[in-house]
């Protein structure tokens, strides 16, 4: 063996080394994420007003005769079945909420996911986005390429990225006042890719876990408001701003 052979070899088993500790500590890293509680579990129970079913790549929460539906992105490394309680409130209020699975519980790796959702359900007339802090962004990301086909985005602890500002598109924005894991200055540098007609709400005391039901996440500020009651005050802005049970053709926003 040369001496140029002996180095290329030691080279490659070099760089193997180093795939195989990245690979490594890819696995090590998604596995390590944010699990679906007890009050997830008992809200993907169906009742008599709402049906949830696992569909394979998607949860639905489905009301008996909806005509507004909400694609949902996951946070990231948050297990989809952690938004059970807020899906199942928004059905109850007569919403069909679809909650995409994604690989790894990552957005990224699949931002995309709600391509074919629409056409499964014809009946619903208007459709909305929504996802939670990185589920947010990638959702906003899905928004920019489909703007025609959507009423409205619905952004919590989450910002955009992706220009939407001339897209026509409504824009909602929901997150706790006691979340420190929303990176306020990026919120705020990013705040001109979201439309003027963007419409805020601060959860006084809400913290960043507490849209979905996982747990204290880690960096999160202390929430001076149970979950329940976070959830119920995202539920009734959303329901107040789409219009949904309200007079006949109210629209997003319609209460200006």
């Amino acid at each position: 063996m040369t001496g140029r052979t002996k180095r290329l070899k030691i080279t490659l088993l070099v760089i193997a080394g180093i795939l195989v500790l990245l690979i490594g500590a890819f696995l090590v890293y998604v596995s390590i994420y944010y699990h679906a509680d007890e009050k997830s579990i008992n809200a993907m129970t169906s009742e008599d007003a709402v049906t949830v079913t696992d569909q394979g790549k998607y949860l639905v929460f489905a009301p008996e005769q909806a005509q507004t539906g909400l694609i949902f992105y996951p946070g990231g490394k948050v297990d989809c079945k952690a938004y059970a309680p807020l899906m199942h409130l928004l059905a109850e209020r007569n919403i069909l909420c679809v909650v995409l699975k994604m690989p790894f519980n990552l957005a990224v790796f699949n931002p995309d996911a709600a391509d074919g959702i629409q056409e499964d359900y014809p009946e619903i007339q208007h459709w909305y986005l929504g996802g939670h802090s990185l589920g947010g962004s990638m959702a906003a990301l899905y928004a920019e390429k489909h703007t025609d086909a959507f009423d409205g985005l619905i952004l919590l602890a989450a910002y955009s990225t992706a220009d939407l500002s001339q897209s026509g598109l409504q824009v909602l924005s929901i997150y706790g006042g006691n979340d420190n894991v929303l990176n306020r200055q990026k919120y705020e540098e990013n705040r001109h890719n979201l439309p003027d007609t963007l419409q805020e709400l601060v959860i006084p005391g809400g913290c960043h876990a507490y849209f979905g039901s996982y747990g204290k996440q880690s960096g999160d500020g202390e929430p001076a408001i149970t979950p329940e009651e976070q959830w119920q005050q995202t539920v009734d802005y959303i329901i107040q701003k789409t219009g949904v049970g309200g007079k006949p053709g109210s629209g997003f926003f319609e209460s200006q």
